[in-house]
């Protein structure tokens, strides 16, 4: 495997150099760059979204669980996405292949396996750990919930983010650099595609599928509507 980019991205210096190196020690013309953040990301690909592959880590700022992968997924469709997470939930690396991830690779994976399932998804195949069994039922209540968030645009989707920071509208509008009015489209959209009425149910939604553990101040989000 050589000529690829690929775009490491996680919070972790030590972790991405490691990563770096296992991959750049066997493959050769390898180009690499990295993004400690969400926004490190989008300003990453903004400039050029030229890459063969995105390595994304679950847990970083500017991400709450699957929120990174439906945006990236969204925003650019041909582009690969593997999760390479710490959590080896067979729930988590299902949800994962549900919201379009080309494979999942176990931190605690070794060098060689790691480098193994980059380039098996660089052929085109879908990764994952091969003793782990995903065969059972997937629970339906879940499904539906991922069926939802995936009708979400990209914008939707980091609109959902940071309602779950609990950010309020204008800091939203201020964030994305657009007016109030467009904010509040975006959350009323939000809101419809999720079956909800109001910001709080909308980002409990979000948990329910990420298995996050954020709770928002009633007093302060759990709003209708808008």
């Amino acid at each position: 495997m050589s000529g690829y980019r690929i775009l490491i991205a996680d919070d972790h210096p030590l972790f991405r150099n490691a990563l770096k190196h296992a991959l750049t020690d066997r493959f050769d013309d390898l180009h690499i760059d990295e993004a400690g953040s969400l926004q490190d990301v989008n300003e990453t690909l903004g400039e050029d979204d030229n890459y063969d592959l995105i390595l994304l880590d679950l847990k970083m700022p500017g991400v709450k669980g699957f929120s990174g992968l439906m945006y990236l997924r969204a925003q650019y469709p041909a582009l690969p996405v593997v999760i390479v997470s710490a959590n080896e939930d067979v729930g988590v690396i299902r949800s994962s292949l549900d919201f379009g991830a080309s494979g999942f690779i176990p931190k605690s994976a070794g060098a060689d396996r790691i480098r193994s399932a980059i380039s098996d998804v660089m052929k085109g195949d879908i990764w994952v750990p091969p003793e782990l069994d995903l065969s059972a039922p997937v629970d339906s209540e879940h499904a539906q919930l991922a069926a939802k968030l995936s009708t979400l645009t990209p914008q939707q989707v980091r609109v959902l983010m940071m309602l779950s920071e609990g950010l309020l509208n204008k800091q939203i509008a201020y964030e994305l650099s657009v007016s109030e009015a467009t904010v509040k489209a975006h959350v009323s959209a939000i809101l419809q595609k999720l079956d909800v009425d109001s910001r709080t149910q909308a980002v409990i939604v979000a948990n329910k599928i990420d298995g996050g553990q954020w709770n928002p101040d009633p007093d302060e989000t759990d709003t209708p509507n808008t």
